[in-house]
């Protein structure tokens, strides 16, 4: 097994880092760099400038209008644009939604609702998680009933999705919801793609500890949903919702921002005179070690792709190790910052105060970030459900 990148792909490198260098607004890579609050047009900015070059979808193929990279250029150019401060691509269009419409879709669903993926200029939702429905998904209630009426033939949707992230942007949603209640739970589900500005949708955002409005409650009442939205095959829904999480748990993992993130806790550490404590240095090695273990496990995962051996199905081990990272930074960065960490305050934040402040950009408002980082353990399916899910799919 060869982990060094090729010559090729060493210039594929060069080349992206080139791009990025040249087209990412500079503005938008200094709040990314210093952990400064993201607009909608921080984010969707930059996707739509990926989206001109046809690199929003970077891990579509040819026949999608994606580049049709291998999985080693995938994982550069997200590396790259990682080290960049590039704002992270909001996932569930390109990353989530996309590969289930590519490959359960018909060639209708293909023509209407992939190039407004690829262009970035549709911001899509995930309807997945219910107030009673977490990491034990398939209990879910959210209900469609089919109905043929004048408008032809529809899906009546009732119910609730919750933790919706960034659902106050969505302009659409895809959902799992119950068509039936006969056999087991999983089999009774199907996708739905839903316009979130139909009659009947209401999105009520749910504030976090650190002031931001990241999830959302979404309900549902009486709303109508052309035939034509449902995905693949009815109840069929739990099959394709499996592939969506893969690339979910894959993509929760993101060893890029670690490594981006782990050179931001030295920053502070130094800046605060923590890097001088052999004891806090200890903590930084090992959690360096811990994302090199992490890089690793993902080139080997590459690797198994690229040369056409079966790699295991790690999607869940690697969302384990790294959710785990990203509380250990965060937790880091605030323990060195120490009494000049602050929680997030939405109206001096707005007023314009963070980076004019006395206090250095690099550290606020760490406690914000620490709070929210908590939830990364139970995002995507809870960590303890994996564990389990590894002990059965991997081990044995």
């Amino acid at each position: 097994m060869d982990l060094n990148f090729t010559a090729e792909e060493l210039a594929f490198r060069s080349e992206v880092r080139q791009w990025v260098a040249e087209n990412l607004p500079p503005e938008t890579a200094h709040k990314v760099r210093h952990a400064l609050r993201l607009t909608r047009e921080d984010m969707q900015g930059w996707a739509k400038i990926l989206g001109k070059k046809g690199w929003l979808g970077w891990g579509w193929p040819k026949q999608f209008g994606g580049p049709g990279w291998n999985a080693i250029q995938k994982h550069l150019f997200e590396e790259e644009c990682a080290l960049a401060c590039a704002p992270r691509v909001a996932p569930f269009g390109p990353i989530m939604v996309a590969p289930v419409i590519m490959t359960y879709g018909n060639a209708e669903q293909h023509k209407r609702f992939l190039p407004g993926i690829a262009s970035g200029e549709v911001w899509w939702s995930q309807g997945y998680s219910e107030p009673g429905a977490g990491s034990d998904l398939a209990s879910l209630k959210c209900k469609a009933e089919r109905k043929t009426t004048s408008r032809g033939d529809v899906y009546i949707v009732n119910g609730q999705k919750a933790w919706t992230t960034l659902g106050q942007y969505g302009e659409w949603i895809f959902c799992l919801v119950r068509t039936s209640n006969e056999g087991k739970p999983q089999t009774g589900i199907s996708f739905l793609l839903i316009d979130m500005k139909s009659p009947g949708v209401t999105v009520r955002p749910v504030y976090l500890m650190d002031g931001e409005p990241e999830v959302n409650d979404v309900f549902f009442d009486d709303v109508e949903v052309p035939a034509e939205n449902l995905v693949g095959e009815e109840n069929k829904g739990w099959t394709y919702a499996k592939l969506l999480l893969a690339h979910e748990r894959s993509n929760i993992a993101d060893v890029n921002r670690a490594k981006r993130e782990l050179e931001r806790l030295k920053r502070i550490a130094k800046a605060e005179g923590m890097y001088d404590d052999a004891r806090f240095r200890d903590q930084i090695a090992l959690l360096e070690v811990d994302v090199v273990a992490l890089e690793m496990m993902v080139l080997r995962v590459l690797w198994a792709e690229t040369s056409g051996k079966k790699g295991l199905d790690i999607a869940a081990l690697l969302k384990i190790r790294g959710s785990e990272i990203q509380q250990r930074y965060t937790e880091l960065m605030m323990l060195a910052a120490g009494p000049l960490t602050r929680a997030y305050v939405h109206e001096a934040m707005d007023a314009g105060w963070q980076g004019n402040f006395a206090f250095p950009t690099a550290i606020l408002p760490l406690a914000g970030t620490y709070f929210n980082y908590r939830k990364t353990t139970i995002y995507g399916g809870s960590n303890e459900v994996q564990r389990t899910i590894v002990a059965q799919t991997v081990l044995g």
